[in-house]
């Protein structure tokens, strides 16, 4: 066995060339983990035939840091966030892109780890990658590993769940505690300590809502609480229906080790990014069946009512206090933890 032939230990600006080691990160890890017959075939685009009409699409990048954290790592957040982003468009997702942007010196047991953990999470969903990129870049340039995902899948007929549908009278239900995600990244990048261990809640959502969907096909709108955390979700869903919501701070679900953590930090839990959780807004004679359905699974256990949507006022979103005051939840002007998605 030659230099060239031997296994390497970390990325070379040579695995983007095109060559042998290219080839060696695509046939020993990512086929090796992801392969399918349609990803096997190494087109430059994937080739698929899918007979609904109504189609959804979405593309996302993942730059989070560090890229091992608590509950998850930057290649089970890239492929839970594109099939959530389907999700939350009440649709079925089937097909992901993969681009990988490498930099020179990442441990190839690093991108083997990464690359099975996503593995894991297809295998658990039924959804496949079926084309991607790969590219190195030179040391220093990008923080060990850069990935977009984009994703493809097909729309329940009849469901529209956009976040301009929410009417007055409707209930806001979070299906778990929030903060965990933007928590866990946070204290594993500063060393925090807490009495248990807090992970992040990264998680695919599709099975949650298809179940959802299912008992009530009617759902006015569905969002995850990413970047920005709950404020940004309901800011977007008050702004875009053009009404009011109002959501009691007794009723959000937060873990003690968020609230310390945030604390300590100088954080709101509402504008903490979450990876594993949904807003839902339903009707309120539907909303013990939401909730039934919801907590039935292990993603919903904990999914509780945490507001209404009021007529006025119109696009703002207000926080009745645990004292019994009111104050306006603004959208974050920018991000209070850089690098956790």
């Amino acid at each position: 066995m030659n230099q060239h032939q031997k296994k390497d230990e970390v990325i070379l600006m040579s695995h983007g060339g095109g060559g042998t080691r290219t080839k060696s990160i695509i046939n020993d890890i990512i086929l090796k983990n992801l392969g399918n017959a349609i990803l096997a075939k190494l087109d430059d685009a994937a080739c698929i035939t899918v007979p609904e009409s109504e189609l959804a699409l979405t593309t996302d990048s993942y730059v989070v840091q560090p890229i091992f954290f608590p509950g998850g790592d930057i290649g089970k957040l890239a492929v839970c966030g594109t099939i959530n982003d389907l999700a939350m468009q009440g649709a079925e997702p089937r097909y992901l892109c993969l681009g990988l942007i490498l930099e020179e010196g990442l441990p190839v047991s690093d991108l083997e780890k990464i690359i099975q953990s996503m593995g894991r999470v297809l295998s658990a969903t039924g959804v496949s990658i079926v084309t991607g990129d790969t590219k190195v870049v030179e040391r220093g340039q990008n923080n060990g590993l850069l990935i977009n995902t984009s994703g493809m899948g097909v729309r329940c007929p009849g469901v529209d769940v956009h976040v301009s549908n929410a009417c007055p009278g409707d209930v806001i239900i979070i299906t778990g505690s929030i903060g965990d995600h933007g928590i866990a990244v946070i204290s594993c990048r500063e060393g925090l300590k807490f009495e248990s261990e807090l992970v992040s809640d990264v998680a695919p959502l599709w099975d949650l809502t298809h179940r959802l969907l299912k008992v009530i096909p009617n759902v006015h709108c569905l969002r995850d609480p990413t970047r920005g955390g709950l404020a940004a979700a309901l800011c977007d869903i008050a702004r875009t229906s053009d009404a009011g919501i109002r959501i009691n701070e007794t009723s959000l679900p937060v873990k003690r080790e968020v609230i310390g953590a945030c604390r300590m930090l100088g954080l709101n839990p509402l504008n903490v990014a979450n990876e594993g959780k949904a807003v839902v807004v339903c009707q309120q004679e539907d909303a013990e069946k939401a909730l039934d359905a919801l907590r039935s699974h292990p993603y919903g256990r904990d999914a509780c009512v945490i507001g209404v949507v009021t007529p006025a006022p119109a696009g703002m979103v207000l926080l009745e206090t645990e004292m019994g005051g009111e104050r306006i939840v603004e959208i974050p002007s920018g991000e209070d933890l850089p690098r956790i998605c």
